[in-house]
């Protein structure tokens, strides 16, 4: 039987491709997504390693707080001869190494004055370069920085913006721009960039200036010949600072790279997800087109059991096809995958999110993984036509035109899918008004509940097939004519069939409604969040929006000529109560003219008592912490120093996009705890932009927009991410696609007498190409008609479970009529080789195929 199953496929070639098509998308979107991230991973490791290779300990500033602007505390200049003078220590050398991306660090202009890293991160060294065995880099041209006026870049950089050795460079950091030299260009390890980011190397006295840091990120120590490195390990802790620690160079690699492989964790379990959503989806086209199939080798397989085969030897040989056109499939998908890998990097790169990279990692659990993921899918797909094929009766062999038995498999399905919806409907209620639970117990309810909402629709749309025909192909039976009419007929002629065709585009579609309807509410619901807030003028930010700016900003925008009045916001993390929170610092005198406060405890007056000792919390911090006025509130900062404040009021704290933190100080108090402290906005009146403009520009990293149009700009910001989504998620739109194909194929192949008692009785090869055109768009708009309601649905049933979150529920009808635009090119596209096969048939053969 196995081999009557290969030739089978052999003999149905185009079939089994397409088929293998819906399978070898998922499966490359799974290995893809595995390789690419495999491959920054191993780069990432690469880049931390070789940060501590000639590295036995490491001295760092110990954090209390996760997060901050300024990034872990530094440690004293001194304590490096101290660390020197311990026994066991052959050298030791200080360090500034910036990695954090945070607005301290050294970013490099290009020779128009703009920024070059944009949205990636910038770094910013200062090494010590008569201790080479600590330095992370490599150079690859030129000489080491010497002196206040000097810098070294990294090659890629260099190469990207045609800078060379003794070329001017200008770089801003915490302060106004300086202008450099290049004195050299260097690689990190083996990597000449690490993505997007650009790197700027300086002696360690001009870092601490372009940094406006103090003392040392790292003190990197060299043990002598047979030191213990426990043993001078614990001598070094006895000398250091409470907010120090110190680590071997292998414990501080893994710490440093902690932080991005949850990032690439969580970019993997997305990138995973949607590959999951294309198999899903091509599991609807794999029952599809094998029950198709079934159905059309009736009298082959009732032959088969004629001659003695089993219902089991029948089942094997179904089984057996579908796991050979799985295991095809997730070969070609393994090798599709390699070059889908390349193009998320490309992808990534174009939306401003390059990540590092050297070569391509293909390791055996991708290839394991990618194997059996789509093998798996393909035969548990292919169980329930199997079952069905078992059904066929000998007798069929001598009877034309029959068809399996229908037996409870129609009935049994339709019951299965009102189960599922049943089942959905409650998941559905309980993800929505399920108070008790978390948000997240409250977001896997809805997701599970959606999925078999999904699953229980696509089992009984069969229903609503004849309906949404008729109304989808009317316009066409009043346009199109004869041809057209049958079009809407042939359609509803197997409802069962046309829903499961449907269904894989279904899917596809109503994921991309969600997205666009849950992105419409955020966007506006932010827009609407900032205008709330903002009553000022203009807004300064940084370039990027979400680093901070020097604190010299806001002073020159106060003190310009033109600038009515103008209010800085301090931000840094901190622990408040005992829990991490960020903290914002203000001018009490001028903030409440910028700043919208929604006071539910308190008022502006609240403001006055901040420089007297006074906070002002968000109501969650206060539901929280169980704060009023009067509490006492303990702030503690990343290097352990304590500010003691009592709560003088509590505002209502704006779920999305909020500009102060959950507590508020003075910024005088903000200044005397927090080291370097930075600004996150400066919200400014003026008689014009320029006038604001004019007082920031020797600060090219920092922007100035009016209230309005930085409203509409951070909310814009979240179109990149819709985008991003709806890029991946058009993979499950272009499975759906080839479903059609195959279904239309299909359908052709077995109408080919029918077609060609057609063109003899009339129907040119026109209308023969319009008539299976039309069923292919009426199919898809079916689809459609499935799909945007669904998505419209749960995008509602959302909003509705994340009532503290002040989602709007926007409809974007403009969007939807795009999506439905969609659906009828894909339904043009679907039909393009199938209209074409039946138009060219040879009307003597059609009449004499059985």
């Amino acid at each position: 039987m196995t081999a009557i199953a290969l030739r089978s496929l052999a003999e149905r070639r185009l079939r089994a491709t397409l088929t293998a098509l819906a399978i070898v998308l998922g499966v490359a979107m799974v290995a893809g997504s595995l390789i690419l991230t495999d491959t920054v991973d191993r780069a990432f490791t690469q880049i931390f390693s070789s940060s501590y290779t000639n590295t036995d300990l490491v001295v760092r500033g110990a954090s209390a707080v996760e997060g901050t602007q300024a990034g872990p505390p530094t440690v004293p200049a001194r304590l490096l001869a101290q660390v020197r003078d311990v026994p066991g220590v052959a050298t030791a050398a200080g360090s500034l190494m910036d990695m954090s991306g945070s607005g301290n660090s050294a970013k490099l202009l290009d020779r128009d004055g703009e920024v070059i890293t944009g949205g990636n991160p910038s770094f910013g060294f200062g090494i010590d370069a008569s201790q080479p065995r600590f330095n992370p880099l490599t150079l690859a041209e030129g000489a080491w920085a010497a002196g206040p006026g000097q810098v070294v870049v990294d090659v890629g950089t260099a190469r990207a913006h045609g800078f060379a050795v003794g070329d001017r460079v200008r770089v801003a950091g915490a302060g106004p721009v300086r202008g450099f030299t290049v004195s050299g260009l260097a690689r990190f390890g083996d990597l000449d960039s690490l993505g997007g980011a650009t790197i700027a190397v300086f002696d360690v006295p001009t870092a601490r200036r372009v940094t406006g840091k103090t003392g040392f990120d790292a003190i990197q120590v060299a043990l002598a010949p047979g030191a213990s490195a426990e043993r001078v390990a614990a001598d070094i802790a006895a000398i250091l600072p409470p907010a120090a620690e110190v680590r071997t160079g292998a414990e501080q690699a893994a710490s440093d790279k902690r932080v991005v492989s949850e990032a690439i964790t969580f970019i993997r379990g997305v990138l995973l997800a949607f590959g999951g959503i294309a198999l899903f989806v091509g599991a609807f086209v794999i029952v599809n087109t094998l029950s198709i199939t079934v159905a059309q080798r009736t009298r082959e397989l009732a032959t088969l059991r004629t001659l003695g085969a089993s219902r089991r030897q029948v089942l094997r040989s179904v089984v057996a096809e579908a796991a050979v056109i799985g295991l095809a499939a997730s070969l070609a998908g393994l090798a599709a995958g390699y070059g889908l890998a390349r193009g998320l990097t490309a992808l990534f790169d174009a939306l401003g999110l390059e990540l590092p990279r050297g070569g391509i990692v293909v390791a055996g659990g991708t290839v394991a993984a990618a194997l059996l993921t789509g093998t798996l899918v393909t035969v548990l797909a292919g169980l329930v036509p199997a079952v069905r094929a078992t059904r066929v009766p000998p007798i069929a062999a001598v009877r034309e035109g029959a068809a399996p038995e229908a037996g409870r498999g129609p009935r049994a399905g339709a019951q299965a899918g009102a189960a599922a919806i049943a089942a959905a409907g409650a998941l559905l209620a309980l993800g929505t008004v399920g108070e008790a639970l978390p948000t997240s117990g409250r977001m896997v309810a809805l997701g599970a509940g959606a999925l078999a909402f999904v699953v229980g629709v696509a089992m009984t749309s069969s229903r609503l097939v004849r309906p949404i025909a008729a109304v989808a192909g009317w316009p066409m039976a009043r346009l199109g004519g004869a041809a057209a009419g049958l079009a809407r007929d042939n359609a509803g002629r197997n409802p069962a069939r046309t829903a499961s065709t449907a269904a894989a585009l279904m899917i596809g579609l109503a994921l991309v409604t969600f997205v666009s309807v849950i992105g419409a509410g955020l966007i506006g619901s932010v827009e609407s969040s900032l205008d709330r807030q903002v009553r000022s003028q203009y807004v300064v930010t940084s370039a990027t929006g979400w680093e901070t700016v020097p604190a010299e900003v806001g002073r020159r925008v106060a003190a310009a000529e033109g600038v009515e009045a103008a209010s800085s916001v301090r931000a840094e993390r901190a622990l408040v109560g005992g829990a991490e929170a960020d903290v914002s610092g203000v001018d009490p005198s001028t903030i409440a003219a910028a700043y919208g406060f929604a006071w539910r405890d308190g008022d502006d007056g609240a403001l006055a008592r901040l420089d007297a000792g006074g906070v002002v919390v968000s109501d969650d911090l206060a539901d929280r912490d169980d704060l009023e006025v009067g509490s006492p509130v303990a702030i503690t900062t990343a290097d352990g120093a304590t500010l003691r404040r009592t709560v003088a009021g509590v505002y209502e704290a704006p779920a999305l996009a909020p500009l102060l933190g959950g507590a508020v100080i003075s910024q005088r108090a903000f200044d005397a705890t927090f080291p370097a402290a930075r600004d996150m906005y400066v919200l400014a009146d003026a008689a014009s932009a320029a006038a604001v403009a004019r007082a920031i520009a020797d600060f090219p990293d920092t922007r100035v927009a009016t209230a309005d149009a930085f409203a509409e700009d951070s909310a814009a910001e979240l179109t990149v991410v819709l985008n991003l989504l709806y890029v991946l998620l058009g993979l499950s739109v272009v499975v759906g696609l080839l479903g059609m194909v195959n279904t239309m194929v299909l359908a052709v192949h077995e109408r080919t007498r029918e077609l060609g008692m057609l063109r003899v009785v009339g129907m040119s090869r026109r209308q023969t190409r319009r008539m299976v055109r039309g069923e292919s768009v009426i199919t898809a708009l079916i689809g459609a008609a499935l799909g945007l309601p669904i998505g419209v649905g749960m995008a509602a049933l959302v909003t509705r479970a994340l009532p503290g979150a002040d989602l709007e529920l926007v409809v974007p009808a403009g969007t939807l009529a795009a999506f439905v635009a969609v659906a009828v090119v894909v339904g043009v596209v679907a039909a393009i080789a199938p209209a074409r096969r039946a138009a060219r048939l040879d009307v003597l053969r059609a009449l004499q195929y059985e």
